[in-house]
Order: structure tokens, then sequence, then C-alpha cells
């Protein structure tokens, strides 16, 4: 069965927040022409969701209203779907809330001073005088093939591993992509804030913006992982680009600190990977940026297709599921999901 939201309804059913018998009791939802968009254009998108196997989600909000939603492939609202790479963008936020309480006091610390009786293990380490800047915005220097974050993930422990990895030169120097490295937030921030990452995105991040449920893999010393391994709803993936738009506020509260919302969608230079149809790609701090139809937007950008875009010019958040393709379908995949948000961008526009 394929789970359906398309907002052809009487503005009554709009106010009840159902559509077919389903509630979104935890958004606000209205029709995509209440919000300017073209609820012909929106529709279409969602059509045309049909037709690629790989999709399993693909929502849309306008200033803080859902206002579409579908799903593809016999998902529904309410399964958890993985988003792999995008996970490292939800640390990032969790990065922010360490730096605004003083768990962590800079972007400039090194790899060495967070975490000092580990590399007291790997003291020849590549990593021990880097930044925790040079992290967050893929400028290391160093390289790590994503193919095998299988290894990664089954390291026993996996910090040694982590930091154990060969200097592996950029060229030209300039962002790389790295999870060996970016797997080094999750003991940093343990360690800063007494807590693993599940504990702490529950606590500080998800509860203050109504996420209930989620699950997140663990490395072999049980550990949750750093570069991928979150599954959460949908919804819930949107959520967190709406609450990026609205630096950092959820229904008025203040989650993340909106310096830290504005510096992690700043480009710290430009990035090598470019999905579907956006230019000018970027990279913050593990958020990439880029233009969309003439809009400045960012997202986070999980292994086949799990997007959180946000257009923050439009107010408009979009939030996809896909499956996790064999590698040489992954090119096509990607690129297919990205065009379905880029119709929803334009639909804005």
């Amino acid at each position: 069965m394929i789970w359906r939201r398309d907002f052809v309804m009487s503005g009554a059913s709009l106010a009840a927040g159902r559509v077919f018998g389903v509630e979104a009791p935890d958004w606000d939802v209205g029709a995509p022409q209440a919000s300017g968009m073209r609820a012909g254009d929106v529709a279409d998108a969602l059509n045309a969701g049909e037709s690629l196997p790989g999709l399993r989600a693909l929502l849309v909000s306008h200033s803080g209203v859902l206002v579409a939603e579908r799903y593809y492939g016999g998902a529904g609202p309410d399964d958890l779907q993985p988003v792999n790479s995008a996970t490292k963008s939800v640390c990032s936020m969790l990065v922010g809330q360490a730096l605004r309480d003083g768990r962590i006091r800079s972007l400039d610390e090194t790899v060495s001073q967070l975490l000092p009786d580990a590399i007291d293990e790997v003291p020849d380490s590549p990593a021990r005088s880097l930044t925790l800047r040079q992290i967050l915005s893929g400028r290391s220097g160093l390289a790590f093939d994503p193919m095998h974050f299988g290894q990664l993930a089954g390291a026993k422990p996996l910090v040694r591993y982590a930091l154990s990895r060969p200097a592996i030169s950029v060229a030209p120097p300039g962002w790389s992509y790295n999870d060996a490295l970016v797997a080094l937030i999750a003991p940093i921030l343990a360690r800063a804030q007494g807590a693993d990452l599940a504990v702490l995105a529950s606590r500080d991040l998800f509860d203050p913006i109504g996420i209930k449920r989620f699950e997140w893999r663990r490395d072999r010393d049980g550990n949750p992982l750093a570069p991928a391994g979150l599954a959460i709803r949908p919804r819930d993936l949107l959520k967190l680009s709406a609450l990026m738009i609205e630096g950092g506020r959820w229904k008025g509260r203040q989650v993340l600190p909106e310096s830290w919302v504005a510096q992690s969608l700043t480009p710290q230079g430009p990035a090598t990977w470019r999905p579907g149809s956006v230019a000018d790609v970027g990279y913050g701090l593990l958020w990439f940026t880029g233009l969309l139809h003439g809009q400045h937007v960012a997202w986070a950008w999980g292994y086949g297709g799990q997007f959180a875009l946000l257009a923050p010019g439009l107010k408009l958040a979009v939030a996809t599921a896909a499956t996790s393709p064999p590698p040489p379908a992954l090119r096509q995949q990607t690129d297919a999901v990205m065009s379905l948000v880029a119709r929803m961008v334009q639909a804005a526009g």
C-alpha cells in the first residue's frame, strides 16, 4: 500500500490536520496553495516520485506548515527511515550545543586536546593536530574512501582505527569527505558532555522539537556512530530542516544557537560533490550549501538520496527518504531524488 497525503481537501479537513484518516499532531498542516506554492507543480512532483523505485518519502513544509507528504514502496509516516550520512548534520547540531554550554571551548581545539587519552595510544596519528573546525568543514587535507565505511563501523575499538588511518593527501588541497575523522565527533562529544550521541540527541535536540522515536546504529563497542547510523521518521527529518530555517527556534523555543546555525550554513569553501542541478556547491559545518533555481539552499545528504534541504529565502524545507542502492546505481538515484526536491523549490519560487 502507498500512503498518500496530497492536500486536495476542504478547509475543515485541513484545520483538523487529517487526510484520509491520518493525523499529523506534531505539525501544523496546510495546503501548498495557501503558502503561495503552485499546487499543480507540487502534485506533479509527488506523482513523479512513483517512478523512482528507491524513493520512500517526499515531504515539504513552508513557513513551519506541512504542505505536502507522500510515501512510496510500502513505506508509511511512522516508519523509521535510515538517513545515512545525513547523521553528520545532526552531529553538527550537537557540537553547536556543546559550544553554547561551554563543554567544548572552541572549534580551534585540536584532536589531541579533545581526545588526549586516545592520542596517547596513537601518538603519531595524522589527526592529532587537526582542529574540530577542520573536521566539521571537511578541510582536513586527509582523504578517506566512503566505500570503506563498513570497515570503520566494524572496527574495535573504532577510535583507534580512525586515528590510525594513514595520511592520504587530497589533490588539489581543499574539501575532502572523511568518515573516519567525523567518527571522532562521537567520542569528543561523549568526553565533553558525559553522555553518548543518542542520549545527547534525545535530551537536547529531539525532545525539544517533539521527536519521540529514533534508532541509532552503534559500533562494536556499543557507541553510536557519528558518520552515519541514525534512523528517524521523515516528518522528523523535515523538522530538523525547519529548525535550521528558523535560526534554531522551534515553536518559539531556542533549541540551537542562532549564531551556530548561521555558521553551519556558511560555506567554508567549495565541495566537489554535486547532486542533480544544484550549482555552486560548498560545504559549511557538516552541511552542504549551493544554489538551486536561484535560491540559496543548504542540505544534509545521505547515501542514496536522503535529503533534508532548506531554502531559507522561501521558508521552504524538503525531506526525502530513499533506499541505499548499490554503488553503480548511486549517482542516478541521487540525482533523480534531488530533481524532485528541485521541483519543490521551483514550485515555491
